[in-house]
């Protein structure tokens, strides 16, 4: 997946500086070996704020799930053609560290401006920094996915690792709002791990994109991580040859009201 050029590599080196830097890689391997514990074993439920609670945990997150979650919603935009051409504004729901978002508005090209929402103060401030080292105009700040206003023609509206974590009134709030957005002229991209149990709230959302002229999608992308990726996702028992993940997708049915 790697192409010439790109801002993958030297970004992830710099993570490793940034991060590596405060913790050693024994201290990040105990926090993500905990951190999977909740990130994958429960579904990707992180309830309450567990899965950023100590330095470990938190440095584990950058360092190991973010480059994985850009990763992927790179090759899904990529196999979309959601940067075909680039929204002029992205908004990313629950943007966590910022990746995924900066993901997309890479591929999108330099005209594009990410606007992250998270609800942990430490997430913003890690965006923040991702934005400025990978390059991409964008801002980021605490909100509620609920009540955040979302932009209408000619931009693009991100849910990534998001969806799960949310109570089911919210939920169903943010998946109207999202329609609504669609309806309005937004690209909007949900993306969510295939995990080992099902979420009941997907078929109910898989349905509803459907109905309103959206695609569903499975993905598997083969990857050649880096050496210290590899070795966290030894020491988290996982094995990321491929990536995997699903989405849905949902885009103006007019092609003149694309940004």
């Amino acid at each position: 997946m790697q192409q010439a050029g790109e801002p993958f590599p030297a970004w992830f080196d710099a993570l490793e500086s940034r991060h590596l830097s405060r913790l050693t890689f024994s201290e990040v391997r105990r926090g993500l070996q905990a951190l999977s514990a909740l990130y994958v074993d429960r579904g990707n439920r992180l309830e309450d704020g567990a899965a950023l609670e100590g330095a470990g945990k938190r440095a584990a997150f950058a360092l190991f799930y973010a480059p994985l979650h850009f990763l992927l919603v790179r090759e899904v935009v990529r196999a979309l053609g959601a940067a075909e051409p680039g929204p002029r504004r992205l908004m990313d729901l629950g943007c966590g560290t910022g990746s995924a978002g900066a993901a997309w508005a890479t591929m999108a090209g330099a005209r594009c401006e990410v606007s992250g929402v998270d609800r942990s103060d430490w997430a913003v401030q890690e965006a923040r920094w991702n934005y400025r080292a990978l390059g991409v105009r964008g801002r980021s700040t605490r909100g509620d996915v609920t009540t955040t206003p979302l932009p209408g023609r000619g931009s693009g509206i991100l849910a990534a690792y998001t969806v799960n974590e949310l109570d089911d009134a919210a939920r169903a709030v943010l998946l109207q709002r999202l329609l609504d957005a669609g309806r309005r002229g937004a690209r909007v991209l949900v993306v969510e791990p295939i995990a080992r149990r099902p979420f009941p709230w997907w078929d109910s959302w898989l349905q509803a994109f459907r109905e309103v002229g959206g695609r569903d999608d499975s993905w598997r992308f083969p990857v050649d991580l880096p050496e210290r990726l590899r070795l966290f996702d030894r020491a988290a028992r996982l094995d990321h040859r491929e990536l995997t993940g699903r989405s849905l997708w949902l885009e103006p049915r007019i092609q003149g009201e694309r940004a």
